[in-house]
């Protein structure tokens, strides 16, 4: 009797477990179960209201709670699993006038996972409708509000202005509004996150043959392949470099909306299919994602080696007395000190890796060290930096992408 074919997330989970047992031994795959990996900015969340929100009875600073629509996997790991709350702050609100329709601003900041564990999250509303997400991106970084019915039906939409410019938030998305209509969304409101900054998550490696939701995929050799597809489409225009950059994303989302895929700008399991990409041929299974001791203290050690170079280079004492009579340019010693903050995190960081077993505490600590490396990269755009120590922190660059596989400068 013939097998029942899979579908498409059926395949997805089953390739990405074959993968891995191909490229790794038994052991490895144990200690390939669970990994750190970044859900980058930009991303875009589903999610279903629990809570009722309207403009008559809510004030700035009252919370609500959202629920994922369905799991999300990342690079074959699940890292939002069925059942994670998506928390939101109310940050105005605007009942409404006779003249007016009522106004609701929101932000969302925590993720709650059913085992307990959080993580602060900086998430935006934008609009599930695909036409109207393309009003908001062409608009560029405008703040996303509900408003007042629609032809009078008193259900919530997003509309894109300031607070400050009603008149501009009704005219945005040229909708037909009902004046004096209040804002309210109903429980189990389907609404749109777009994540703002990339956030460290613990995954657990999906499966085979397991349908988990919704797939996603940020390795370079995936973005390349899109990247490439969307090229030969006329559809993007930029580098094929493998980074997850904005013109990307647009690109992308302008695919997904003419080829009838969920527009969200993500690269995922049913892009690809469209796309035509071949998984077999681009996909590379992770390698090791977690980032060990050993690994910290060579970062370490590095980082204090390239700290004592400039410093050396700039003719500070180790004491810390500048040279006489030099004369220094603040981005010379902006380097230096963020070099030495950097080298001063990574001992701190190898001291919480080596004792710590709380892994949200250290996807967090992930997040503060590329924060600190981010300030390096800034300060050295500034400055004429020796080959050197440009190399020396290339170095850095490249083993930060270990807990960062997005991370450039």
């Amino acid at each position: 009797m013939r097998p029942a074919p899979m579908n498409r997330r059926a395949r997805v989970g089953a390739f990405l477990g074959m993968a891995l047992a191909a490229s790794l031994g038994t052991a490895q795959l144990q200690a390939q179960a669970q990994a750190r990996l970044l859900l980058p900015e930009g991303t875009v969340l589903t999610v279903r209201t629990q809570n009722e929100l309207n403009s008559v009875n809510l004030n700035a600073g009252d919370h609500f709670v959202t629920t994922v629509a369905e799991a999300v996997s990342l690079n074959g790991y699940t890292v939002i699993p069925a059942g994670t709350q998506v928390e939101g702050v109310v940050n105005m609100v605007k009942p409404a006038t006779r003249r007016e329709s009522g106004m609701i601003g929101v932000d969302f900041t925590r993720m709650l996972f059913p085992g307990g564990s959080g993580v602060a999250i900086a998430g935006k509303l934008t609009s599930t409708d695909p036409a109207e997400r393309q009003q908001i991106e062409a608009q560029g970084n405008q703040r996303v509000v509900f408003i007042g019915g629609r032809a009078g039906t008193g259900a919530a939409i997003g509309a894109i202005g300031t607070a400050a410019d009603p008149t501009g938030i009704l005219g945005a998305l040229g909708g037909l509004l009902s004046r004096g209509a209040d804002a309210v969304v109903p429980v189990n409101t389907m609404l749109a996150v777009q994540l703002q900054n990339g956030i460290s998550v613990v995954g657990t490696r999906v499966g085979t043959g397991v349908t988990n939701g919704s797939e996603l995929f940020t390795s370079a050799d995936m973005i390349r392949a899109a990247q490439q597809s969307l090229r030969s489409r006329n559809y993007y225009y930029g580098p094929v470099d493998g980074r997850l950059n904005n013109d990307f994303r647009r690109a992308l989302f302008n695919f997904q909306i003419d080829n009838q895929v969920n527009a969200t700008g993500n690269l995922d399991d049913d892009t690809l299919d469209r796309l035509g990409v071949n998984m077999n041929a681009v996909y590379s299974p992770p390698g090791a994602p977690v980032f060990t001791a050993t690994q910290a203290a060579v970062m370490r050690r590095n980082a204090l080696n390239i700290a004592g170079l400039w410093r050396d280079q700039i003719g500070v004492t180790a004491a810390g007395r500048l040279a006489t009579g030099r004369n220094y340019q603040a981005g010379e010693l902006e380097i230096y000190f963020a070099l030495s903050a950097f080298a001063d995190n990574t001992t701190l960081y190898e001291r919480l890796l080596r004792q710590s077993d709380n892994t949200v505490g250290m996807a967090a600590a992930n997040q503060a060290l590329l924060t600190s490396a981010k300030r390096v990269d800034a300060a050295m755009r500034t400055t004429t930096v020796p080959s050197r120590i440009r190399t020396g922190w290339t170095t850095v660059q490249t083993d930060l992408r270990l807990i960062d596989p997005s991370y450039y400068p």
